[in-house]
Parts: C-alpha cells; sequence; structure tokens
C-alpha cells in the first residue's frame, strides 16, 4: 500500500534535531531504524480532496507557532508491527482546528484527533517494551515541550513538501 498524504505540523529545527538524534541512539543500540521526518500528523487520505486542504490553510497557519507538551506514550496497532509514539497536548484553539479539518476528511476519522509523534515506526510487537524503555533512556526528562512552526501538506508519492499559507 502506499504512503497516503498528510497535512502535517512541522516542528522547530532544533525539536527535529533532539528527536533525530534520539532516533540514532535507539538505531545504534540495534533497534530498527528510524528514517521519517519528525511532525504532527492533522489528518491523512490516500488522495486529499481540495477542499480539506483549503480549510487547513485557512485554520491552521495563524495558530502556529503552538508549543505541544509530551503527556505519555502510547503504542498503536494490534496485529504484528506496532507503532510506540509520543502523545501529546497543545491549545484548544489548535485541537479544534484540527478535528475540524479532519472531520472535513472522508477518509478521516471524523472529527477526532489524537495528536502525537511517531518515535518507532512500525516495531515488531515482541520488542515493543524494550523499545519503550530505550527510549525513555534516551530522552532527557527535561524534553518535555515541542514546537510545531508550520503546517503543510506532504505528497509521498511526488516527494512533494507544500508548506500551507
Amino acid at each position: 500500500m502506499a504512503s497516503p498524504e498528510n497535512i502535517l505540523l512541522q516542528l522547530a529545527p532544533e525539536d527535529e534535531a533532539r528527536i533525530n538524534a534520539i532516533y540514532e541512539q535507539l538505531a545504534a543500540q540495534g533497534f530498527p531504524a528510524q528514517q521519517q521526518t519528525p511532525h504532527i500528523t492533522v489528518t491523512f487520505s490516500t488522495h486529499m480532496p481540495t477542499p480539506v486542504l483549503q480549510r487547513a490553510a485557512e485554520l491552521l497557519p495563524p495558530l502556529l507557532p503552538a508549543d505541544f507538551q509530551r503527556v505519555g506514550t502510547v503504542i498503536f496497532g494490534t496485529k504484528r508491527k506496532q507503532t510506540v509514539a509520543w502523545l501529546l497536548e497543545t491549545t484548544d484553539e489548535l485541537e479544534e482546528a484540527a478535528r475540524e479539518v479532519s472531520a472535513l476528511n472522508p477518509d478521516g476519522r471524523g472529527p477526532r484527533w489524537t495528536p502525537h509523534l511517531t518515535m518507532g515506526l512500525r516495531l515488531p510487537r515482541e520488542i515493543i517494551g524494550e523499545y519503550i524503555e530505550a527510549l525513555d533512556n534516551a530522552t532527557s526528562a527535561h524534553f518535555k515541550q515541542l514546537t510545531a512552526i508550520q503546517s503543510a501538506f506532504w505528497q509521498p508519492g511526488a516527494e512533494r513538501l507544500r508548506i500551507l499559507p
């Protein structure tokens, strides 16, 4: 299956660098290398409808930059491959805007949004516990806040990233 198109929030360069350093540290310990650019997904679709993009361009940019607080670690997936992520919280205004954008996406989950940052993508189920422990050890206890600086539309098939105005 091809990777979906995403409306996403890009992180401040210093936050992205800190997360990439954590990815590298975990890979050096023998865990699967993480190749994704750190980001926060708002919604995704096989083919993002134009009205969803237009509304995202109206709603999201005025709310950025925005701070996100790390409030926990979550596991997504119920099968052999699972994803480890940091659960995030942000402003009510940004959460409401993201939910509105998500609700417009016919491929989305309705007006739901679970802000998170993927820290381990498609990991074998049997290493999840060990991975979370290593992630906790690799992450400074002081690294509790991230800043999203801009919204963007990512089309993986064309390898095209467009900043939303």
